[in-house]
């Protein structure tokens, strides 16, 4: 099984929720100042090693969600595996841990992104920012990190006459 690389700050993080009988990530121990909790959190969300669950204290909401209410987050197996708690299950494949799911929230920009380029037709640049009220280099860049390298997703241009380079996801 491959080995999750963990920062200091994530491994402190992941090691206090852990000792908790609930695995409760909130409240966070460590000090961390400005968005760091949250830049933490995202990314052990992304490896797996933390899930949302509904919030039944109202001191440990991570966000609010507009169907579930107010969300927390717990540890996973996958945490207590990474740091070494647990053994591994032997129905844990590499493959599963690679493909970690990716959250997505609905109603976002980058939401929004997703769906234009998923249209029929695709989109081209000056489309999605003027839909979204960003700047042009601000799409491709949206395009090129969080759309390809975060969230794993192809995408493809080719040029249409009449209507100048057009992007869709494959």
């Amino acid at each position: 099984m491959p080995q999750i690389q963990l920062t200091d700050t994530q491994a402190v993080v992941l090691s206090a929720a852990c000792a908790r009988d609930d695995g409760a990530v909130f409240p966070v121990t460590t000090k961390l100042k400005g968005g760091a909790v949250g830049n933490v959190c995202k990314s052990l969300l992304r490896l797996g090693l933390i899930e949302e669950i509904p919030a039944s204290d109202l001191n440990t909401v991570w966000r609010h969600d507009e169907e579930r209410g107010p969300i927390t987050l717990r540890t996973t197996p996958l945490a207590q595996t990474t740091l070494g708690i647990t053994e591994p299950e032997a129905t844990t494949t590499p493959a599963e841990v690679a493909t970690a799911p990716v959250l997505r929230r609905k109603g976002t920009k980058q939401d929004a992104l997703i769906e234009m380029l998923r249209a029929p037709g695709g989109a081209t640049i000056a489309e999605i920012a003027a839909a979204l009220e960003w700047e042009a280099h601000t799409v491709r860049g949206a395009m090129a990190g969080p759309l390809k390298k975060k969230l794993g997703l192809e995408v493809t241009s080719e040029k249409v006459e009449g209507r100048g380079r057009v992007y869709a996801l494959k």
